[in-house]
């Protein structure tokens, strides 16, 4: 059991949007479903050149090695570095680059585990609750259009900050992607998926997912007709959230096992696994939700003036 939540504001909602505290208090509310971790992917507007990336790299001596090693490997690759922050695990640095995002992605997986990549995408994800990661990392003041987050009950790999969702497909810029469930056909995707040269950090079944999207994105789906296959090719019990740096959706299977409950107004649509998560947005108010059905998916895009 693990708990999904997801934000995007709409048109003039999305100036100075507090992204990271309404992401923090969804969380929160279905804590209960994923005690052992939680994660965030936080989306701004993009810095035209710049790519954003963050890095797991423990701490104390080996956090100072992993670190080294990332700078040894940027230079390599002639991205200068324009911020850095060491907080709590991970390191991340925002870098001038317009070469080959794939081989550069790879290459810097041999430096330190990456958490993300993006123009506009940071994945912020540690052991503990919403609020033990907000007091590392400052969630609460991250403002941005969009974003999606988890919190896990770990059942089939490591409690471990490289475990924990979201996941993101590696050699892809700015796609995540929160799953509560599990998909039967992990290996048989997977080998499928490798023998096209792309690469998994973990076996978590969720990273599959990201995998699966950023290929289709990539041959020219567009991100509601690539939700619409995976409902067919993905087996199993799961309702997921995929976030890029212009959208956000979700899918469901078509037996329905996974709870999501959906708001929506000309403000704002928001996505999560329990009413609960919703009615933090809004305390006190009666609110018109609603439930996807089986088998389903959607698609909702940030307004370009945002």
């Amino acid at each position: 059991m693990c708990g999904i939540a997801g934000i995007l504001y709409k048109g003039s909602a999305a100036a100075d949007a507090r992204v990271g505290k309404a992401l923090i208090d969804m969380l929160d509310a279905c804590q209960h479903r994923g005690p052992d971790s939680t994660g965030f992917s936080l989306y701004r507007d993009p810095v035209p050149g710049h790519l954003r990336l963050r890095f797991i790299v423990g701490d104390g001596d080996e956090a100072k090695a992993a670190i080294e090693r990332v700078k040894q490997k940027l230079t390599e690759f002639q991205a200068k570095i324009v911020e850095e922050e060491h907080k709590g695990s991970s390191f991340a640095v925002l870098v001038k680059f317009d070469g080959d995002l794939q081989k550069f992605a790879f290459e810097m997986e041999h430096a330190a585990k990456l958490s993300s990549i993006g123009e506009s995408l940071d994945i912020i994800k540690d052991l503990g609750g919403a609020f033990d990661v907000d007091n590392v990392y400052k969630i609460d003041g991250f403002k941005g259009t969009h974003g999606i987050g988890h919190v896990r009950l770990a059942t089939e790999s490591d409690v471990a900050p490289e475990a924990t969702h979201p996941f993101w497909a590696t050699g892809f810029s700015d796609i995540s992607i929160v799953h509560n469930g599990q998909i039967t056909n992990y290996y048989k995707m997977r080998r499928r998926l490798e023998k096209q040269g792309y690469f998994f950090n973990t076996d978590n079944d969720s990273e599959l997912i990201a995998v699966y999207l950023a290929d289709k994105l990539k041959h020219g789906f567009t991100l509601k007709d690539a939700l619409k296959t995976s409902i067919d090719d993905l087996d199993g019990t799961f309702s997921f959230l995929v976030s890029t740096k212009d959208e956000i959706g979700y899918a469901k299977d078509k037996l329905a096992a996974k709870p999501m409950v959906k708001y929506e107004d000309d403000k704002i649509i928001a996505i999560a696994s329990e009413e609960v998560s919703l009615n933090r947005l809004f305390p006190g108010r009666a609110l018109n939700t609603s439930e996807p059905a089986p088998g389903t998916y959607d698609t909702w895009q940030r307004s370009i003036s945002a």
